[in-house]
């Protein structure tokens, strides 16, 4: 039987992330949840998993940049338990992810945590110091988008960036028509124009690979003339989030790829991925809604 993306739980959740950012930026203003986030100085780790780690990459420089604190961020999986942080922040949509809640047990007693979730009443909540929940943005399907798109769009309207021009961004993303073109490639590429945009370009190259099991990449955008360009042809897709270094484009449309940069918030970007990954899975003969060897969150037995 033929599905469309109209009948996808993931393509109604992409669908519905303006209005998820839109109650994010005012629950950021909210003083219990603005208390319970980083505070400027303080020295923070950002930890999480699979996409939350990506979107812990972009909180931590973004904060870094805007000189608000020393800021980290690790897989939950390698978090250095010899430094000393002033707190921990922790990304988890389920609540359930074990190294997530591995990091949190250790730390209690020991370093002020909070966890933002989209499920409260889980092993991560019960662990952390403090909870900020986005129950709005929880989700039925197993391929993250808007749970992680509205967490950062919290943290970054914690930070102070005035965000109303990203959500009209967002919507415009998802209502310009997506180019055929860009359904047909078969290899996919994500550029970091800006150093905290390469967890996007990195989570932009998770969804594709989950969804539609594409072959895609993600690097710094000054990176791809080192090495990653070789592998550039006619079938490949090179999309930037930000700004690209002076000539890229021209360099990859002489190795015979298709460039695509838009001049919008580079999570709005995100959120046209999010549309294309679903797309090509769907030209695939891929249901979206049930990704391969994936589960929603990841549990472990403690056994291995």
């Amino acid at each position: 039987m033929h599905t469309s993306s109209a009948q996808l739980h993931t393509a109604a959740e992409i669908t519905s992330q303006p209005d998820c950012w839109r109650r994010a930026i005012a629950l950021a203003t909210e003083p219990e949840v603005a208390a319970a986030l980083p505070a400027p100085g303080e020295r923070v780790a950002v930890v999480g998993c699979g996409t939350s780690l990506f979107m812990a990459q972009a909180c931590a420089r973004l904060r870094e940049d805007e000189g608000l604190g020393e800021t980290d961020a690790f897989p939950a999986s390698e978090f250095p338990f010899n430094r000393r942080y002033d707190r921990v922040l922790a990304l988890s949509r389920s609540g359930t992810t074990t190294e997530v809640a591995d990091v949190l047990a250790r730390l209690r007693s020991k370093v002020p945590t909070t966890a933002v979730v989209g499920a409260p009443g889980t092993p991560v909540t019960e662990l952390a110091d403090q909870v900020v929940a986005l129950e709005f943005a929880d989700e039925r399907s197993v391929v993250q988008t808007r749970f992680a798109t509205t967490a950062l769009v919290l943290l970054r309207a914690h930070l102070g960036e005035r965000l109303e021009h990203a959500v009209l961004d967002a919507e415009q993303a998802l209502a310009d028509p997506l180019p055929a073109d860009l359904v047909a490639r078969s290899q996919f590429t994500f550029l970091g124009g800006a150093p905290w945009t390469t967890g996007l370009a990195a989570e932009a190259a998770l969804k594709m690979r989950e969804a539609s099991l594409s072959w895609t990449e993600s690097y710094p955008a000054a990176e791809y003339r080192h090495g990653p360009i070789a592998i550039t042809d006619e079938t490949s897709l090179v999309w930037v989030f930000g700004t690209a270094p002076e000539g890229l484009e021209l360099d990859v449309a002489r190795a015979g790829g298709r460039w695509v940069a838009h001049d919008r918030d580079p999570l709005a970007e995100l959120v046209s991925v999010h549309r294309l990954a679903v797309e090509v899975a769907l030209r695939r003969g891929l249901d979206p809604d049930a990704p391969r060897n994936l589960t929603r969150s990841v549990i472990l037995d403690g056994t291995s």
